[in-house]
């Protein structure tokens, strides 16, 4: 006979905006605490949680058994510590980590108590953290190496015993095997206390189905949900992710409105997606037919990382594409649409892609409740009404008008390249890409060989396109028509450095001058439109002009007219 589940209780660290909690709260249990240091997640913990919880450092842990005692004790323990320094967007993966590391050893000791205690109930507890943090974590964590030397020998245990095994309890999960819309990796450690280990849970989505459901996808998501731009109506919408919700449209709260972006926003996002000097190609808009690359905790327009879908609104340049709403990314995480999140936009953004998809924490809750003999729920406990109490509602049904397009800071460095081709960049700056440094009233040429740590690098003086027309003309099939409209049309936008720098700052053209941005563009276009009799250049040893590379493409020959053109013409009025 199956025991009944009702009184599983569940408590959770850095419980954020609850999506670890509300997986399992899905499944029957109930959620008693949360504990944060930031006000809008505890906010919007308490708000669906009906809690009253406090803000809370988890820090005030790491020293004190006191206060470790006084935490309520549970059948589970949750935990997902502070990513941010972890992950390998920062600073290149090389951020410090001693914080972080602080973080999971304080979970692992309110753990490490709770469980090792005398008349301990606990049964379980889980871990999330980004995919790099697993590279970091301990085989086994002692009572030593968790600071309760003391507190083991006053309960019977030696200081040097294992308090808890972690690393071969350490698992990297994709959402999207568990029926998310997203394809996020993140790191889960845990153990079911009755078996001893963590278990990993059965997937229900494959990437390609077989005899599993394929994995969902970001257009499904966004074709069930209502356009943003859809003015107020009465007809219901149906959750995407949970189709036993039901709602007004006119309830739909952090949706509808016009969250496009200025064109030079997703142009820069554009060109980092599709042109980064050492990263590879990603779809510009988002691909529909994938589940949606993973929601990050900054919202932006401009990154590399950030979502950007196609507008819904007929329009181009600005607002011509845009990012998706809150209520987009809260169903891609695996949130209901009845859940609230508290605060201003970036505040609702910042708590969502924090979060642990409540689909992978279901899974989670599921797993535990089959290796426990505890029966399982008919179907999800999920919130069916709406409680907007202290929600400020992003709604505004109205289309945004542009008209302040936002502006680089004073000096701002430029680097960007018309194409990369033969693991080569040919790249027009402002600043030495090697020293980091230099007077960005200068516009330099250079070329860049690989995208590792130790590329070749080359500086390229100005005037040097002259000594290879001849190059050109006798080498690409259109090399005459190529050089001139470079000559004749092209250089003609080219503007001084002082200019050029300026309309880089305002990020637009004025005068008849192109900002530096939209000339590399033009560039590229003319470089791509121009026909070649072969691809690849072989350099005569004597007349060597890529200095550590034989076999250029001929493409990037042109590259590098067009761009020690500009940086010529650029300079040509400097003392």
């Amino acid at each position: 006979m199956k025991k009944i589940n009702k009184s599983l209780t569940v408590i959770d660290f850095f419980c954020g905006a609850g999506g670890f909690s509300e997986g399992f709260r899905q499944m029957g249990f109930n959620i008693v605490q949360g504990y944060d240091h930031w006000k809008p997640a505890v906010d919007t913990f308490n708000h669906n949680f009906n809690l009253q919880c406090e803000i809370k450092n988890i820090l005030d842990f790491e020293n004190s058994i006191e206060e470790i005692e006084n935490i309520p004790n549970t059948s589970i323990i949750l935990g997902s510590p502070p990513c941010v320094s972890f992950s390998s967007s920062n600073k290149s993966g090389k951020a410090d980590k001693k914080l972080g590391l602080r973080l999971i050893k304080t979970f692992l000791r309110i753990v490490a108590v709770k469980k090792h205690q005398s008349n301990s109930i606990l049964e379980g507890w889980f871990m999330e953290n980004v995919v790099n943090s697993k590279k970091h974590l301990q085989e086994v964590y002692t009572f030593t190496d968790l600071n309760l030397a003391e507190w083991a020998l006053e309960n019977g245990k030696s200081p040097e015993d294992e308090a808890l095994r972690l690393l071969s309890n350490t698992f990297i999960i994709n959402s999207a095997d568990y029926g998310s819309h997203q394809s996020r990796k993140r790191s889960i450690s845990g153990e079911i206390i009755s078996k001893r280990i963590f278990i990993i849970p059965t997937p229900t989505h494959i990437e390609k189905g077989t005899s599993l459901n394929s994995w969902r996808t970001l257009g499904q998501l966004i074709n069930k949900l209502p356009p943003p731009s859809l003015k107020p109506f009465v007809s219901d919408i149906i959750d995407p992710v949970y189709p036993e919700i039901k709602i007004k449209a006119i309830e739909l709260t952090d949706h509808f409105y016009d969250s496009g972006l200025y064109e030079c926003e997703w142009r820069q996002s554009k060109e980092l997606k599709t042109n980064h000097h050492c990263m590879g190609k990603m779809s510009f808009p988002e691909n529909l037919d994938k589940p949606s690359r993973t929601v990050t905790a900054t919202k932006s327009g401009t990154s590399r990382e950030g979502l950007i879908y196609k507008s819904d609104y007929i329009r181009k340049g600005d607002g011509e594409y845009r990012s998706p709403t809150v209520r987009e990314i809260a169903s891609i995480m695996g949130f209901p649409i009845t859940y609230q999140f508290t605060g201003n936009l970036y505040a609702k953004w910042r708590q969502i892609g924090n979060a642990v998809c409540p689909t992978v924490s279901r899974a989670l809750a599921l797993e535990f409740l089959k290796q426990n003999d505890y029966s399982i729920p008919e179907k999800l406990f999920v919130q069916q009404e709406i409680n907007l109490n202290g929600i400020i509602n992003l709604n505004s049904f109205e289309e945004y008008i542009f008209t302040n397009p936002p502006k680089r800071t004073k000096d701002s460095k430029y680097r960007r390249h018309p194409i990369k081709d033969g693991n080569l960049t040919v790249t027009l700056s402002n600043f030495n890409i090697v020293s980091n440094k230099g007077d960005i009233r200068k516009w330099r040429t250079s070329i860049q060989y690989g995208t590792g740590v130790n590329f070749k690098h080359q500086e390229v003086s100005d005037g040097f396109y002259k000594s290879i027309e001849e190059l050109i003309k006798k080498e690409v099939k259109e090399g005459e028509k190529f050089i001139k409209i470079i000559n004749n049309g092209f250089s003609e936008k080219i503007a001084n450095s002082s200019l050029m720098q300026k309309m880089y700052e305002q990020q637009k053209s004025e005068n008849g001058k192109r900002e530096p941005t939209y000339l590399m563009e033009d560039l590229k276009k003319i470089i791509n439109e121009t026909e070649l009799d072969k691809e690849i250049y072989t350099q005569d040893q004597s007349n060597s002009i890529f200095k550590f590379k034989e076999k250029i493409p001929l493409r990037q020959i042109l590259a590098l007219y067009g761009v020690n053109k500009i940086s010529t013409l650029a300079n040509k009025t400097l003392n």
